[in-house]
C-alpha cells in the first residue's frame, strides 16, 4: 500500500483545519448555504432527506487493518454503528452531525484518510479491480498508476471545477473487473509486444441518465505518457465541456457531440503541447510508485487444493461458500477471500462496526493486513493461505459475512435510494430486500449462475441498474413509486447496456416480474448457458411475452 509521506499528512491535516474553520463560519451564520455548499462538498458531506452523509475515500478500494479499525471506531463515536460500501468504493457514513465532521475528517487524517473530492465537478475517486495485485489473470497491477492519477488530480488547479464530476477506472487484468466502458476515462493497462506496459484509453462512457459504453481513442500509449495524455484529455473536456445545463454537461455529451473520432482529433492536438513536457513519468518516480506495491513476503507454501476438497466434501456449506466466494490467487497456496454483505434484512453494502473490526482482525490474522472493497459492495480479503480458508469461513459466517451468493442473483448492487437520498424517485433497499427473501434457496441460485441483479432509485444510476444482466430503477409515476425493469446489461469486457423491458411496475409486483424473467431463462436456456448469452442469443421478445401475458 501506500504510505504517505510528511507533504502527504501536513496536506491533509491543513485541510482538515481548514475545513474545520469554514463549518464554524457558516454554524456561525457567517457562510450562507450556497456559499458553503461547495466547500463541504468538496470534503465528501451531502446533505441527504434524513442527515448529512459523509463520504469517505478509499483509493482503489484498498485500505489497511488500521483503516478499517478507525472507520468502525468513526461509525460508534459519530454515526449509528454501521457504514455503507459504495459501488465506487468508497465508504459513506448516513447520520454525522454536521459539527462533528471536522473531528471526523481529523481522525481520518491520523490514518492517512480523508473525504477529498469524494464529491462535487472534479476528478472523483480512481477506482480499479478488487483484485489487482493478486488475481491469477492479471497482465499489469493497475495500483501503482491509479495512486499517480489520485496524486496528480488532487486538487489540481487547472481540472479543480470541471463542467461535472468525473471519473476514472483503470483495469489491468484479462477480465474487466473495473467496469472501464462505463466510465469518463477507462483505462485498459497492458503490455505491448516487448513487455513495455501501454495504456488503451477509451473515453466518454457513463451511466445515468444518458448511459454511454466509451469509445476507444488511444491504444498502446507508451507508459511515461500517462499524465500528459490524460490531461489532453481532461483539456478539451474542460473547455469544449457544457456549463449551461448540468444534464448535458457530462464528457459522454461532448463525446457524442464532437464524435470520437473528433474528439480524439482535438485531444492530439492539445497533447502535441504536452507530450514530453513536465508531466511526463520518469523512470525514477514509475520505481518509486511501483516500489509502493511490491507483493508481500509471502511464505513458501504448499499448494492444498486436496485437503482443500476434503475439507469441501465433509462441509456442504463450506463447499458452496469457496466455489462462489473464493477466487484463484496468483501465489500458490494462496487464494483470494470475497466476503458477501448480502443477507436478507440488511441493505446491500451496509456493514456494522463489529464486522469491521471483525474484518480488519481477518485481514491480521489470515494475511498481511489489508482489505479490499469491491464495486459489488463486499469486503475482499486478497492474501488468505489456502489452509485457513475453512477457519476463515467459521469465523465469517459467525459474523454473517459468510453468504456463498458472489456473483448470483442475490449478490444485489442496489443504491441507498429514497430511504437516505434526497435525489431518489423511489426505495431501492425494500426491492432488495424482498427479491433477497424470494430467492433464497441457494440450490435455485446455484442452478441459476451467474446473475447480475442492479437497483438504482433514481437515473443518476449509482446502483449500475444499466449494466445489471437484470437492472431495475425507481421512476416517479404521479406521486408513486413504480419500477422500469432492463435485461442484458453487462460492465465486463463485452460490456452492453440493458434494454428496458417495457412499461414500468409497481413495487410489489417486482419480485414477480423478476421471476416470470428467470422462468424464461430456465425455459430457454441451452445446457448451462448463463443468463447473458441466453438473452443475446434469443432476444428481449420472448421475455417481454411472458411477462406482461400474464400481467394482471
Amino acid at each position: 500500500m501506500y504510505q504517505y509521506q510528511d507533504f502527504d499528512q501536513r496536506f491533509i491535516e491543513e485541510r482538515v483545519e481548514q475545513y474545520r474553520e469554514q463549518t464554524e463560519r457558516y454554524l456561525n451564520g457567517e457562510l450562507t448555504e450556497e456559499q458553503f455548499l461547495q466547500l463541504r462538498l468538496r470534503n465528501g458531506l451531502y446533505i441527504q432527506r434524513l442527515a448529512p452523509m459523509l463520504r469517505v475515500a478509499i483509493p482503489y478500494g484498498t485500505l489497511s487493518s488500521r483503516q478499517l479499525r478507525a472507520l468502525a471506531e468513526i461509525s460508534r463515536r459519530y454515526d449509528k454503528g454501521y457504514g455503507h460500501l459504495s459501488t465506487r468504493q468508497n465508504m459513506q457514513f448516513n447520520w454525522p452531525e454536521l459539527a462533528s465532521v471536522p473531528d471526523i475528517l481529523a481522525d481520518l487524517a491520523k490514518v492517512q484518510m480523508h473525504a477529498i473530492q469524494t464529491s462535487g465537478s472534479c476528478i472523483r475517486n480512481v477506482t480499479t479491480d478488487q483484485f489487482a495485485g493478486v488475481a491469477d489473470d492479471e497482465r499489469v497491477d493497475a495500483r501503482p498508476y491509479c495512486e499517480i492519477i489520485r496524486q496528480w488530480s488532487t486538487q489540481h488547479p487547472e481540472f479543480d471545477w470541471l463542467p461535472r464530476k468525473f471519473k476514472i477506472a483503470l483495469n489491468g487484468a484479462e477480465s474487466d473487473r473495473a467496469a472501464i466502458h462505463v466510465h469518463d476515462i477507462g483505462i485498459r493497462v497492458d503490455r505491448d509486444a516487448t513487455g513495455d506496459v501501454v495504456f488503451d484509453f477509451l473515453v466518454g462512457g457513463g451511466l445515468g441518465r444518458t448511459p454511454v459504453i466509451g469509445s476507444v481513442i488511444r491504444r498502446g500509449l507508451p507508459e511515461p505518457h500517462l499524465l500528459t495524455y490524460l490531461e489532453a484529455i481532461l483539456r478539451v473536456y474542460n473547455r469544449h465541456g457544457r456549463r449551461d445545463n448540468k444534464y448535458k454537461a457530462r464528457i459522454k455529451i461532448l463525446v457524442r457531440a464532437m464524435t470520437p473520432e473528433v474528439f480524439a482529433e482535438r485531444v492530439d492536438e492539445e497533447w502535441a503541447h504536452l507530450k514530453d513536457g513536465p508531466s511526463t513519468l520518469t523512470t525514477a518516480e514509475l520505481n518509486r510508485m511501483q516500489g509502493c506495491f511490491s507483493p508481500p513476503p509471502y511464505p513458501d507454501l504448499k499448494d492444498r487444493t486436496t485437503e482443500l476438497a476434503e475439507q469441501r466434501l465433509k462441509a456442504p456449506a463450506f463447499n458452496n461458500w469457496v466455489q462462489n466466494n473464493v477466487s484463484r490467487h496468483k501465489v500458490a497456496g494462496y487464494a483470494i477471500a470475497t466476503l458477501s454483505t448480502k443477507h436478507t434484512g440488511v441493505p446491500p453494502g451496509d456493514v456494522t462496526d463489529a464486522q469491521m473490526d471483525a474484518v480488519a482482525d481477518w485481514a491480521d490474522a489470515y494475511g498481511f493486513g489489508e482489505i479490499r472493497i469491491g464495486h459489488e459492495q463486499n469486503f475482499v480479503l486478497p492474501d488468505v493461505a489456502q489452509e485457513k480458508l475453512y477457519e476463515l469461513w467459521k469465523r465469517a459466517t459467525e459474523m454473517a459475512l459468510a453468504a456463498p451468493n458472489v456473483g448470483l442473483l442475490t449478490d444485489i448492487v442496489c443504491c441507498p435510494g429514497g430511504d437516505y437520498c434526497s435525489l431518489a424517485n423511489a426505495k431501492s433497499i425494500p426491492i432488495a430486500e424482498a427479491i433477497q427473501r424470494r430467492y433464497d434457496d441457494y440450490d435455485y441460485l446455484h442452478d441459476l449462475g451467474p446473475i447480475d441483479l442492479n437497483i438504482s432509485g433514481c437515473m443518476n444510476a449509482c446502483g449500475h441498474h444499466h449494466v445489471g444482466h437484470i437492472g431495475i430503477l425507481g421512476v416517479d409515476k404521479k406521486g408513486a413509486e413504480f419500477y422500469q425493469v432492463s435485461i442484458g446489461g453487462h460492465a465486463g469486457n463485452d460490456a452492453s447496456l440493458g434494454r428496458i423491458i417495457g412499461p414500468s411496475f409497481a413495487r410489489d409486483d417486482v419480485p414477480e416480474v423478476v421471476e416470470r424473467i428467470l422462468d424464461v431463462y430456465v425455459d430457454r436456456r441451452i445446457d448451462t448457458e448463463p443468463f447473458l448469452s441466453c438473452f443475446r442469443r434469443i432476444g428481449m421478445q420472448p421475455f417481454k411475452d411472458r411477462v406482461y401475458a400474464s400481467a394482471g
